[in-house]
């Protein structure tokens, strides 16, 4: 079977995670992704796609400024900050490959259903590891990549969130210990965003192309999702599900079933206590202050190289609370995540410059102009998607497995326009 790798890469997700291998599971197959497009020359490019291969271009030439120390920021070329790069770079080509092969395979070779199903698997298995991290958020384990790799590598922060299995993130959001799910992806915020993507395509895959039996599981499963949704404490997430709650009311058109859903899903919601864990998460805003004083100074360090950027994140000196630097025993607060770690647009700025994240914009933006006419569901939730891009740009870092999940529902819109109107259903 021609698409025996993405249905790797999203039913064997756990299998990839448990591995060490989660996220970059895409690095891995774009390998055999690549040997098929080769074999198929010449390869289709879709519409906008320049786009991206400028962004990938931007991306090499930022390399030059690795070196700098921009004011305001500290330490000197390490090794983390070489790897860092790297391992960005070979997301950034395997996505490419990604994209090109998925619009390059017949539909006969992977229905369109048939993928938004595996997509629709991948958020049952999420909500499973969400699930995992409520009940027992202490759950970890050692990868067999963590394994072999040298402490020098392994031991980065950012590699260690990579290859380090963890259900969930323990943090004082609300004032004590609270668990956010993260199984089987990066970090608490990857989950959020992740799910917010892939419960779009589930409800299109097993309720809107699905026959009873899957409807009946789609409903039991949201259910189920409810409780870890709201034990993630994520407002991204809240908010990218209302987003999605209304596009579907504008767009749906079937707004009397759709609005009784959401009076159903509100009374429930009103009489559990989920309710006051989402008054208490919006009462609690702790990291505001964290997330204002690193956009600000990512901001402003990008100004000194607007260009190309710096080719990776930078650690700024101080914090919102304090002008130290880093945690200590007097000031555990102290601490502050990389410049360009609160979401994709920061990322660009710093690592490629305002030309990096104007090219990103237009990539996304330029997908929901050209797809917007097409109103089959596909078309409708690929279209979601998009739009759902620019809003998480600004609080979620993209990489790796959100923007794996982003760019494969731009390959669905892009496939999707490439068959008849009048077939666009049956496939």
């Amino acid at each position: 079977m021609a698409a025996w790798p993405i249905a790797a890469l999203l039913l064997g997700y756990p299998v990839w995670w448990a591995l060490g291998l989660g996220g970059l599971s895409v690095v891995v197959l774009a390998l055999p992704m690549a040997v098929v497009l080769w074999r198929r020359r010449p390869i289709r490019v879709p519409k906008g796609f320049g786009l991206w291969a400028l962004l990938l271009v931007g991306y090499l030439v930022s390399a030059l400024a690795l070196t700098e120390t921009p004011d305001g920021t500290y330490g000197e070329l390490s090794t983390g900050r070489i790897i860092g790069y790297l391992m960005r770079l070979a997301v950034y080509v395997s996505l490419l490959v990604m994209v090109l092969y998925l619009g390059n395979l017949t539909h006969d070779e992977l229905p369109q259903r048939r993928l938004v199903r595996w997509l629709g698997v991948l958020f049952l298995t999420a909500v499973a590891g969400g699930l995992l991290g409520v009940l027992a958020p202490g759950f970890e384990f050692t990868s067999p990549l963590e394994m072999v790799l040298p402490s020098s590598i392994g031991d980065h922060p950012f590699v260690a969130n990579l290859i380090h299995p963890t259900a969930a993130q323990v943090q004082h959001v609300l004032g004590h210990a609270s668990p956010r799910p993260e199984a089987p992806f990066e970090w608490a915020n990857a989950w959020g965003g992740d799910v917010s993507v892939l419960v779009i395509w589930f409800v299109v895959g097993w309720w809107t192309y699905g026959g009873p039996y899957r409807r009946v599981l789609a409903v039991l499963a949201l259910a189920v999702a409810a409780v870890p949704i709201v034990y993630s404490l994520n407002r991204g997430l809240w908010i990218g599900l209302g987003i999605s709650a209304a596009y579907l009311l504008i767009r749906g058109g079937r707004a009397l079933l759709t609005g009784a859903v959401a009076v159903v899903a509100a009374g429930v919601f009103l009489l559990s206590p989920l309710s006051t864990i989402v008054a208490q998460r919006l009462d609690n805003p702790h990291s505001n202050g964290i997330r204002a004083f690193t956009v600000a100074t990512t901001v402003k360090v990008a100004a000194s190289s607007p260009v190309i950027g710096f080719g990776n994140t930078r650690y700024a000196y101080g914090s919102h609370r304090t002008v130290t630097t880093g945690r200590s025993a007097w000031c555990v607060e102290c601490g502050h995540p990389p410049l360009g770690s609160d979401g994709q647009l920061w990322l660009l700025l710093i690592s490629q410059g305002f030309p990096g994240a104007l090219l990103y914009v237009a990539f996304f933006a330029g997908a929901v102009r050209r797809y917007w006419a097409d109103r089959t569901p596909i078309g409708k939730a690929g279209t979601l998607v998009m739009i759902l891009v620019l809003l998480y740009m600004v609080v979620y870092d993209g990489l790796i497995s959100a923007l794996t999940l982003y760019l494969i529902s731009f390959a669905l819109l892009w496939r999707n326009a490439a068959v008849a109107p009048d077939l666009r259903e049956a496939r």
